[in-house]
């Protein structure tokens, strides 16, 4: 039908287990070069190793189709390794992912979130309200600029 939004898939989630590492390396490598640098996937398989908490897995029917984590312990906390499969881009993951880092972030009393995005995905973050604060260019490799950004809570 013309006109009609598609409906807004259920998504859960639930705290990484090296189980999905293989499915997180597949998402990962399907947003490469695009919003990751090729050079970050050994930084990224540190992070899957290494003791992850605060990392959580984001499925649909079963599927994960995204990941992300909230890591720290103080008020201000990192967002890190935000990724989404590029085929469940504008069903509303992203606005269910953000909704549930908020929430989180609040429920900790998080007063500001820190976000080292790329030029390619800090527009996704600056439309929930992060500001960029520092530009490194070919921060992240050559062409990939990286863009510290903050998020007020308060």
């Amino acid at each position: 039908m013309l006109g009609r939004k598609p409906s807004v898939p259920t998504v859960i989630f639930q705290a990484y287990s090296a189980a999905y590492r293989d499915r997180c390396l597949a998402i990962f490598a399907a947003n490469c070069p695009g919003y990751f640098a090729p050079n970050e996937r050994s930084d990224y398989i540190s992070f899957l190793d290494a003791p992850t908490p605060g990392y959580e897995l984001c499925l649909i029917d079963g599927i994960v189709v995204g990941a992300f984590g909230l890591t720290g312990d103080a008020a201000v906390r990192n967002l890190n390794w935000v990724m989404l499969a590029p085929q469940s881009r504008g069903r509303g993951l992203g606005a269910a992912l953000m909704a549930r880092v908020v929430s989180q972030a609040q429920d900790a009393a998080v007063t500001c979130l820190q976000i080292a995005a790329s030029q390619h995905s800090s527009g996704f973050f600056a439309n929930y309200g992060a500001v960029g604060a520092e530009v490194i260019i070919d921060g992240w490799g050559p062409g990939m600029h990286r863009i510290d950004m903050e998020l007020q809570l308060q």
